[in-house]
């Protein structure tokens, strides 16, 4: 008997004649996390095995593999033979817990073996009876004993340990994530990641006339979504001369508006200098003044990429709680000057239509003021979280 890791997915096996390709995408994102322990990924029969050597906690590998997207569940299983004899030994390991109540739940991979899961489940809980007194409850057992036979191995486990589900990394495309450091973006960012996306992150800022709160910030972001992706590139656009001119330009109630439309054009700039295919916004439906439908279509006006607002019918509640549970709120509420938040008007247009902009905007030339941004662009590569 061994000590392995048995990890499982679920929509990979939906993939029919792509399945290999996302099967080995994931089983190369599994090693990469855990890289620093250097240890191999197996394919086995529709899920992925890693020897783990006594010798490495057990824990800190937990921990890698929560952070790779296409893992649904993983458990850390003893690996035996498929024969009774030495199935019977596994399942004793388990003895020690505190149950009352159990139920087998066998699995063949291979259906040319002499006995059927069910067999295979009353067979090994008259045993499990017989050993320990304990009870049988096939509805809410306190202990449930997994036993998946596959290619003439069995894994004996009862604790699964929840993955990030999603699809692995890379295999959905590249895209340019508007990245502001407030509570919403980050959030947009994960959902798309989980998706199989890669990211690159664009930061507008408006230093020297603002502090550099806003792009520490994003830093500390980028490297919690790190966890995902291993690697990452910030572009951080210099903005502020650009808000003076629209702010002595433009009519007052339409700035906001222009800032975001100039901020999309430049991003979209950046994602083709990223050979990227979409570009990604924090937007949710009525949450301020530039996120009214009416707004959104002004502002994505001449915008040819597709634009991806994962959060767009998420209300504040639910977008605070995944923030929590990526870990980004603490850093996301630090007080910061966010470059929107200069020049802003007091009373912004909440549904403003194509005429509007061009009465509103007819003095500026948003192409030079794009040019202008793309211009002055820096950029840095973050690695690791």
């Amino acid at each position: 008997m061994r000590r392995v890791l048995v990890i499982h997915y679920h929509e990979i096996g939906l993939k029919k004649k792509n399945r290999l390709f996302f099967e080995r995408k994931l089983q190369r994102n599994i090693e990469r996390a855990l890289g620093e322990f250097s240890l191999k990924c197996e394919r086995l029969s529709g899920r992925l095995v890693v020897k783990l050597p006594e010798q490495i906690p057990g824990d800190a590998v937990k921990a890698c593999l929560r952070t790779v997207f296409g893992v649904v569940y993983f458990a850390e299983a003893v690996e035996c033979g498929q024969e009774l004899e030495q199935i019977r030994p596994a399942l004793e390991r388990e003895f020690h817990r505190d149950f009352k109540s159990f139920r087998i739940h066998a699995r063949r991979s291979e259906k040319n073996l002499p006995l059927t899961s069910q067999q295979i489940n009353e067979i090994l809980g008259a045993y499990v009876v017989q050993k320990t007194a304990k009870k049988v409850d096939l509805v809410q057992p306190d202990l449930t004993f997994f036993v998946e036979l596959a290619q003439g191995r069995c894994y004996v486990y009862t604790k699964r340990i929840e993955g990030p589900h999603g699809l692995p990394t890379s295999t959905g495309g590249k895209a340019v994530a508007m990245l502001s450091g407030g509570i919403d973006s980050p959030v947009a960012c994960y959902r798309v990641m989980k998706r199989g996306c890669r990211l690159a992150f664009v930061h507008f800022h408006s230093f020297p006339f603002t502090t550099r709160q806003s792009q520490e910030k994003v830093q500390q972001i980028v490297r919690v979504l790190n966890r995902y992706q291993r690697r990452s590139r910030i572009y951080w656009v210099a903005f502020a001369e650009i808000q003076k001119k629209i702010m002595a330009l433009a009519l007052p109630e339409s700035r906001v508006l222009f800032y975001r439309r100039v901020m999309m054009a430049i991003a979209e700039k950046i994602a083709c200098r990223e050979r990227a295919h979409a570009l990604v916004t924090g937007d949710s439906i009525g949450q301020v003044a530039s996120q009214t439908l009416e707004n959104i279509h002004v502002i994505n006006e001449g915008i040819r990429l597709p634009v991806l607002r994962p959060l767009i019918g998420h209300d504040k509640e639910e977008i605070v709680e995944m923030a929590l549970k990526i870990e980004t709120y603490s850093i996301s509420i630090l007080p910061d000057q966010d470059c929107c938040s200069l020049f802003i008007p007091r009373h912004p247009k909440t549904r403003a239509t194509p005429e509007f902009m061009k009465l509103a905007g007819r003095d500026l030339d948003v192409a030079a003021l794009v040019e202008e941004g793309v211009r002055n662009v820096a950029t840095e590569v973050i690695e690791g979280t």
